[in-house]
């Protein structure tokens, strides 16, 4: 079953933001657009170079109206001692969510089998909380922020725009299809 559609489900946690430990649930992610960005474990090797991106590129999804969270099951402590000694983590201003007990990445299913971990997953949640996009990538294939973001833009643009859809490598003011029988064999 996809969990492209499905809501997103209670969770309440611990997380690291900007200095402070903060506490953060579902209801504090509704209303505006999400990225949850689960990763496998701090202090490794591909994750930071995904995380440092993400930073690089956070101002920017904040302009989108868009809340970052990255998510993986250390705890929020073991985020601040990260995000306090590593230069790339350095730079991180979104909230790191710790999920020891797995919880949010069990709601997300994207918990590995038997190793308490989750996989490298990325989840865009509309502001009523439905997940419009995923993309999960084997342990030793990183992420691109610029092409979350591209995808991001084309879920916010579809969610304005009822009937139209965003074909192909489409970016920010290309031309969109509206699907129609008239379309049909024509493209």
């Amino acid at each position: 079953m996809s969990i492209v559609g499905a809501r997103l489900k209670p969770f309440t946690a611990q997380a690291y933001r900007q200095g402070s430990f903060v506490t953060v649930s579902e209801a504090d992610v509704l209303g505006k657009w999400a990225v949850f960005f689960f990763y496998p474990a701090d202090f490794t090797f591909v994750c930071p170079t995904e995380l440092e991106d993400l930073a690089d590129n956070a101002a920017t999804f904040r302009t989108m109206g868009v809340e970052i969270y990255s998510v993986s099951t250390d705890t929020h402590f073991s985020h601040k001692a990260w995000h306090d000694t590593s230069p790339a983590i350095g730079k991180i201003d979104f909230t790191m969510i710790g999920d020891p007990a797995g919880v949010v990445t069990n709601n997300f299913d994207i918990m590995r089998e038997g190793q308490g971990l989750a996989d490298r997953g990325t989840f865009v949640v509309d502001p009523d909380g439905v997940i419009q996009l995923v993309e999960i990538t084997s342990e030793g294939v990183g992420r691109n922020a610029m092409e979350l973001l591209r995808k991001v833009k084309a879920a916010q643009y579809i969610a304005a725009h009822p009937g139209e859809v965003c074909p192909a490598k489409w970016e920010e003011g290309d031309t969109t299809l509206a699907p129609s029988l008239d379309l049909v064999g024509k493209i």
